[in-house]
């Protein structure tokens, strides 16, 4: 009885995900849907991206929490617009979600649109939100092990930012395995090692970033 039920849930949440995509191109907005672990990252990886694009171009943010509006708040002082999810428990954002947040989006003066996705390793991935591109943060702190444990989450990103590389030296963690790993699950993915601590690597995704938004 449950795989009708999982299906029917996911056949919706794609239809109103292909709704935004329509609504998205129309508006040449870029749209990231980034997804990690707790504490991998994301909220900081964001206080960078905008600090250094801001003048470029205008950013929005989606922010995805199961409680609290701490990391909105950081995004306001980073200088984008942002907009509050709180999931009340669930582990991830699903399209319905989105929906029900973008109307606090002028995407008539949005060029960049990143919506950050619920901590978590499985559910996120599932969940198509109309996004341009899934973006997946591993902190090497969380270990080598992950793109084996959790290949969904890999599999399905466009981009794999490796962040806190400035602590390698003091963790145990193989550049080299998470590497071969994610190739094999995902031989297309962009892998980006990057410190939001000391900005080591952040250019190249800037770069990325730049060549992507349409406006």
């Amino acid at each position: 009885m449950k795989i009708p039920v999982v299906r029917n849930i996911l056949e919706v949440n794609d239809r109103i995900a292909n709704e935004h995509r329509e609504l998205f191109q129309k508006n040449n907005l870029l749209v990231l849907n980034l997804m990690s672990s707790p504490g991998a990252g994301k909220t900081s990886l964001l206080e960078n991206t905008i600090g250094h694009l801001k003048e470029k171009m205008r950013i929005g943010v989606i922010e995805g929490d199961i409680q609290t509006s701490v990391d909105a708040e950081r995004i306001l002082g980073a200088g984008a617009a942002a907009v509050q999810i709180n999931t009340d428990g669930a582990c991830h954002l699903d399209a319905n979600m989105i929906k029900a947040a973008l109307p606090g989006i002028n995407m008539e003066e949005t060029d960049l649109l990143f919506i950050e996705n619920v901590g978590n390793l499985v559910c996120p991935a599932e969940f198509d939100l109309g996004e341009d591109y899934k973006v997946m943060i591993l902190s090497v702190t969380e270990g080598d092990d992950k793109p084996e444990k959790y290949p969904l989450m890999f599999h399905e990103a466009s981009v794999l930012l490796v962040n806190k590389i400035d602590l390698l030296p003091y963790v145990s963690c193989d550049m080299s395995r998470i590497r071969e790993a994610v190739l094999k699950i995902n031989p297309h993915i962009k892998i980006f090692e990057i410190s939001c601590q000391t900005k080591e690597g952040l250019d190249n995704w800037f770069q990325w970033i730049s060549g992507c938004v349409k406006k």
